[in-house]
């Protein structure tokens, strides 16, 4: 027998089918181990290995899986993982896809808020800077919780004791499970399109911290943070602690104290009023007091005798000053209309329009001397300019030139004066008093 004819050949996507097979036999299996190469897609899908200090594999962790997952997994974070043992066949690589994560010694919950908690931390949204004041007398309340709790009832008792004239508006919202951040989320929205809410609490009663699991929401979160209404944190207990306390104006550590918090102590606030009347009326008294025992002592003072006296002699003084203010206006206007007088008299013998003819004539006269002096000068000037231009025009070249002489030059442009200088055969240039001629040398007489 041909031992070639009983060999099986595998092609390669043969053997990998026939490899994932035999890995999914293995059925689940829990995992525990290190994340590396954590790489979280677009699509959702979370890929990455998990390693001990011997081997690693692959792992998928896909969103439909990983939706509901409340933390955040990382490079180096210890996890214990539940899945199938599969191959992707395009690599041949075999992996685990996995269907269920939980953090190893943490709990999930306890991560998660870590994790959001330093987030948040880190952009910001925990700074005193951008916390304001409640409103010392608050006019209306709006309250984020639900309608059915208990809180509720504890906060409207409180309120009702300590301002019954407290205005109070309930925005009612799951405060446990699936969607009730959205829902608290969207009632701290919705009290900020309001314009007569002046602060806002937030809460529910005590539990378990699946219960308050809601208030660790970065929707609720964003929601406070961006609230223009200041917002008041009461979640549970005094030794609970969450998210949105950390983000909020002011924590409440329950929702009674919360209610005490913003109920403006308007009581306390008329009794230490009527105290500072009470005190402001007995110092008002202690200075009248005061007052009228100096005035006394005043009027008994001898200065209130002499001063009547005082007061006559400056009235007396301020009567003379005036009448001498107007004898001395009176004798001014005297002068002033004597002036005038005069003034009037002078220029009445004064023929102003002989004056302007006379100043004229002059000015007529002075004109046209000057406009004969100005053409004289002119004419001066206009004979000297002609006789040097006449002069000049006699000892241009360009004159000589008309009278039928030439200037010759060299190939250089140089002026020849002698025969000798321009060999035979040699160009020149004749320069007549209109053109110029090129030239060859044909023949040199010297």
């Amino acid at each position: 027998m041909d031992i070639f004819e009983q060999r099986r050949i595998y092609t390669v996507f043969e053997l990998t089918a026939e490899i994932k097979r035999k890995l999914e036999t293995f059925g689940t299996l829990w995992i525990q181990g290190e994340i590396s190469n954590f790489k979280h897609h677009t699509s959702g899908h979370m890929y990455f290995s998990l390693k001990d200090d011997r081997a690693q594999i692959k792992a998928a962790f896909f969103r439909n899986s990983n939706l509901y997952l409340k933390f955040r997994p990382e490079d180096g974070l210890e996890v214990l993982v539940r899945g199938r043992l599969s191959v992707y066949e395009p690599r041949g690589d075999y992996q685990i896809i996995v269907d269920y994560m939980e953090p190893k010694g943490l709990g999930s919950l306890q991560l998660a808020f870590e994790q959001l908690k330093e987030k948040l931390r880190k952009e910001g949204l925990f700074d005193e800077a951008h916390k304001v004041p409640l409103p010392l007398l608050p006019r209306k309340i709006g309250i984020v919780t639900s309608p059915t709790g208990a809180a509720i009832q504890d906060m409207l008792r409180v309120l009702k004791r300590r301002n019954a004239s407290l205005h109070v508006l309930l925005y009612p919202a799951r405060v446990q499970g699936s969607g009730a951040a959205v829902e608290v989320a969207e009632g701290i929205r919705y009290f900020n399109t309001r314009d007569d809410i002046d602060v806002i609490i937030v809460g529910r009663g005590g539990g378990s911290i699946e219960d308050l699991w809601a208030f660790n929401e970065e929707v609720v979160a964003r929601a406070i943070y961006a609230s223009e209404v200041p917002v008041v944190s009461a979640v549970g207990h005094e030794v609970d602690f969450t998210i949105a306390d950390f983000v909020a104006d002011l924590r409440a550590p329950t929702p009674s104290a919360a209610a005490e918090m913003v109920s403006g102590a308007r009581g306390e606030l008329l009794a230490t009023v009527d105290s500072q009347r009470g005190r402001l009326v007995q110092a008002m008294r202690l200075i009248l007091e005061r007052r009228r025992g100096t005035l006394e002592r005043l009027a008994r003072n001898r200065a209130f005798n002499i001063a009547p006296n005082k007061i006559r002699d400056l009235q007396q003084r301020f009567d003379e000053a005036t009448l001498r203010m107007q004898q001395a206006m009176t004798r001014f206007a005297t002068v002033l209309r004597h002036r005038e007088r005069v003034a009037m008299t002078r220029l009445a013998g004064v023929d102003l329009g002989s004056i302007i003819r006379h100043k004229a004539e002059r000015l007529e006269r002075g004109c046209r001397l000057l406009e004969a002096h100005v053409r004289a000068r002119m004419q001066k000037h206009r004979s000297r300019l002609e006789l040097a231009a006449g002069r000049l025009d006699a000892l241009s070249p360009l004159a000589i030139l008309e009278r039928g002489y030439a200037i010759c030059r060299n190939e250089l442009g140089a002026v020849l004066k002698q025969a000798s200088d321009v060999p035979k055969g040699s160009s020149v240039s004749v320069r007549l008093a209109r053109g110029e001629l090129g030239c060859r040398v044909e023949k040199v007489r010297v």
